[in-house]
Protein backbone atom coordinates (compact mmCIF):
# COMPACT_ATOMS: atom_id res chain seq x y z
CA UNK A 1 0.00 0.00 0.00
CA UNK A 2 1.04 3.55 -0.80
CA UNK A 3 -0.38 6.62 0.04
CA UNK A 4 -0.18 8.52 -3.68
CA UNK A 5 -1.66 12.15 -3.55
CA UNK A 6 -3.86 14.31 -1.59
CA UNK A 7 -6.57 16.57 -3.52
CA UNK A 8 -8.47 19.39 -2.59
CA UNK A 9 -11.03 22.35 -4.35
CA UNK A 10 -9.45 25.31 -5.71
CA UNK A 11 -11.38 28.13 -7.33
CA UNK A 12 -8.79 30.05 -9.54
CA UNK A 13 -5.80 27.73 -11.17
CA UNK A 14 -3.21 30.26 -11.86
CA UNK A 15 -3.21 31.42 -8.46
CA UNK A 16 -2.88 28.18 -6.49
CA UNK A 17 -0.26 27.29 -8.90
CA UNK A 18 1.87 30.19 -8.05
CA UNK A 19 1.30 29.91 -4.64
CA UNK A 20 2.66 26.12 -4.85
CA UNK A 21 5.26 26.69 -7.09
CA UNK A 22 6.59 29.53 -4.71
CA UNK A 23 7.47 26.54 -2.15
CA UNK A 24 9.04 24.84 -4.99
CA UNK A 25 6.17 22.21 -6.37
CA UNK A 26 5.99 21.71 -9.86
CA UNK A 27 3.02 21.49 -12.00
CA UNK A 28 3.08 18.23 -13.70
CA UNK A 29 -0.18 18.27 -15.54
CA UNK A 30 -3.79 19.80 -16.22
CA UNK A 31 -5.90 17.10 -17.07
CA UNK A 32 -10.20 17.92 -17.71
CA UNK A 33 -13.00 15.85 -16.43
CA UNK A 34 -15.52 15.86 -18.84
CA UNK A 35 -17.00 19.41 -18.07
CA UNK A 36 -17.20 19.65 -14.89
CA UNK A 37 -13.40 20.14 -13.89
CA UNK A 38 -10.41 20.43 -14.15
CA UNK A 39 -7.35 18.06 -12.25
CA UNK A 40 -3.70 20.16 -11.73
CA UNK A 41 -1.10 17.60 -10.50
CA UNK A 42 1.80 19.26 -8.99
CA UNK A 43 4.91 17.18 -7.39
CA UNK A 44 8.06 17.95 -5.79
CA UNK A 45 11.52 17.38 -7.65
CA UNK A 46 11.98 14.02 -7.63
CA UNK A 47 8.98 12.45 -6.56
CA UNK A 48 5.76 11.93 -7.97
CA UNK A 49 2.51 13.96 -8.44
CA UNK A 50 1.77 14.31 -4.68
CA UNK A 51 -0.73 17.43 -5.14
CA UNK A 52 -4.22 17.22 -6.93
CA UNK A 53 -6.00 20.46 -7.18
CA UNK A 54 -9.31 20.59 -8.21
CA UNK A 55 -11.30 23.33 -10.32
CA UNK A 56 -14.61 22.90 -10.21
CA UNK A 57 -16.33 24.72 -13.17
CA UNK A 58 -19.10 26.83 -11.59
CA UNK A 59 -18.01 27.12 -8.25
CA UNK A 60 -16.28 29.95 -6.59
CA UNK A 61 -16.23 29.17 -2.72
CA UNK A 62 -15.82 25.65 -0.53
CA UNK A 63 -16.22 25.05 3.15
CA UNK A 64 -13.32 23.57 4.37
CA UNK A 65 -14.81 22.57 7.63
CA UNK A 66 -13.67 21.76 10.94
CA UNK A 67 -12.00 18.23 10.27
CA UNK A 68 -9.20 19.95 8.14
CA UNK A 69 -5.49 20.31 9.50
CA UNK A 70 -3.14 20.78 7.43
CA UNK A 71 -0.33 19.87 4.49
CA UNK A 72 3.20 19.93 5.97
CA UNK A 73 5.97 20.42 3.29
CA UNK A 74 9.62 21.01 4.22
CA UNK A 75 11.67 23.71 3.43
CA UNK A 76 15.26 24.66 3.18
CA UNK A 77 15.16 27.95 4.19
CA UNK A 78 12.73 29.16 5.67
CA UNK A 79 13.16 32.61 6.21
CA UNK A 80 13.39 32.98 2.25
CA UNK A 81 10.27 30.86 1.32
CA UNK A 82 8.29 33.70 3.79
CA UNK A 83 9.87 36.06 1.81
CA UNK A 84 9.24 34.95 -1.47
CA UNK A 85 5.53 34.46 -0.62
CA UNK A 86 5.47 37.57 0.96
CA UNK A 87 6.64 39.64 -1.95
CA UNK A 88 5.06 37.27 -4.75
CA UNK A 89 1.55 36.80 -2.93
CA UNK A 90 1.80 39.26 0.05
CA UNK A 91 1.26 36.38 2.31
CA UNK A 92 2.62 36.69 5.91
CA UNK A 93 2.70 33.73 8.70
CA UNK A 94 0.30 33.54 10.83
CA UNK A 95 2.54 33.39 13.42
CA UNK A 96 6.37 34.10 13.57
CA UNK A 97 8.31 30.73 12.86
CA UNK A 98 9.06 28.78 15.93
CA UNK A 99 10.49 25.24 17.29
CA UNK A 100 7.76 23.47 19.65
CA UNK A 101 10.57 21.97 21.26
CA UNK A 102 14.34 23.03 22.38
CA UNK A 103 16.67 22.44 19.30
CA UNK A 104 13.30 21.46 16.83
CA UNK A 105 13.16 22.00 13.38
CA UNK A 106 11.68 25.84 12.88
CA UNK A 107 8.12 25.96 11.64
CA UNK A 108 4.99 28.45 10.92
CA UNK A 109 1.88 27.95 9.05
CA UNK A 110 0.71 30.28 6.09
CA UNK A 111 -2.50 29.48 3.84
CA UNK A 112 -2.66 29.45 0.99
CA UNK A 113 -4.98 31.24 -2.34
CA UNK A 114 -8.21 29.30 -0.90
CA UNK A 115 -7.11 29.49 3.03
CA UNK A 116 -5.78 25.84 3.28
CA UNK A 117 -3.61 25.79 5.99
CA UNK A 118 -0.09 24.66 5.10
CA UNK A 119 2.71 23.92 7.61
CA UNK A 120 6.33 24.99 6.45
CA UNK A 121 8.69 23.34 8.25
CA UNK A 122 12.52 23.97 8.14
CA UNK A 123 14.60 21.31 7.57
Amino acid sequence: MELIHTCYRITDIDRSVAFYEALGFEERGRFPIREEAVNVFMGLPGDGNRLELTYNFGVDSYEIGTGYGHVAVTVDDLDGTLARLKSEHGLEPERPPYSVREGGSRLCFVRDPDQYRIELIER
